[in-house]
């Protein structure tokens, strides 16, 4: 009836069908947690800015606090 050629063709056809269906669909689940990544990291930044604007001014004065204490050190003034 069918020959051995055919079956086996016919047989690799399905198996490469559900192994390709199979990772088609693992693709789109790990596209979907990529974009939900990139949509918590996007939450995070847009409701943090404002707290590390000013994080950051108050570093730059504690640093210029410190230069100018050591530039009075190294002048030998005491403060």
């Amino acid at each position: 009836m069918f020959e051995p050629t055919v079956i086996i063709a016919g047989a690799a056809l399905v198996g490469l069908t559900i192994v390709a269906s199979a990772l088609l669909r693992a693709w789109h689940g790990w596209l979907a947690l990529k974009r939900e990544e990139l949509e918590r990291v996007k939450d995070t930044h847009d409701s943090d800015s404002g707290s590390s604007i000013g994080a950051a001014r108050i570093e730059l004065a504690d640093l210029k606090e410190r230069i100018k204490k050591l530039e009075a050190i190294a002048s030998g003034v005491d403060l």
